[in-house]
């Protein structure tokens, strides 16, 4: 797990957030999600970004997969609520790659990894506001991942005040055999 914090400008946020909300803005936040793992939560996909977010997502992408890694074309957008969270669960990986690289828009938070084969094994992994953090690999499959609730927002003893989040994630393709699983 690689953190790259102060990854953007203010400015940059600003635009992205600019360019995203109004889509958000006609949706509700959702309480039950597919696979039970987020609450207060919208989301969506975008293909087709501005030119200046064109540019931060290109960059997004060249500092976080290897050349040449085929990318899935569409960015995920999860909007949490300020009470909303993400519990803990490993990604399947039929639906993207080895690598989710994501911005962290409007607030900071708390991102824990425990380790599947023995929860006494576990990291917490503050991720600031304008932060880019890209899970890769063991990262990605030997850990689940969780964004705490913000009664539990706590980062080596200090509390995390959380608002709302946007995570805006670029992912790539699936290994053909993981696709076929």
């Amino acid at each position: 797990m690689l953190v790259y914090d102060n990854f953007l400008t203010k400015e940059e946020e600003k635009s992205l957030v600019t360019e995203i909300e109004p889509v958000m803005k006609r949706m509700r936040y959702e309480y039950e999600h597919w696979d039970d793992a987020i609450h207060g939560y919208r989301e969506t996909e975008r293909k087709k970004w501005n030119d200046e977010n064109q540019l931060i997502l290109k960059r997004v992408r060249e500092c976080s997969f290897p050349v040449g890694t085929p990318q899935i074309d569409f960015t995920h957008i999860l909007d949490l609520k300020k009470d909303g969270y993400i519990k803990p669960h490993v990604d399947a990986v039929r639906f993207c790659g080895r690598v989710i690289a994501g911005l962290c828009l409007l607030s900071p938070c708390v991102m824990r990894l425990v380790m599947v084969d023995d929860k006494t094994r576990y990291g917490d992994i503050l991720l600031n506001q304008r932060a880019l953090y890209v899970m890769k690999d063991r990262a990605r499959y030997e850990f689940s991942h969780e964004v705490l609730e913000e009664s539990m927002s706590i980062f080596k003893g200090n509390v995390v005040p959380r608002d709302r989040r946007i995570s805006v994630m670029c992912r790539n393709e699936p290994d053909k055999e993981d696709k076929e699983t």
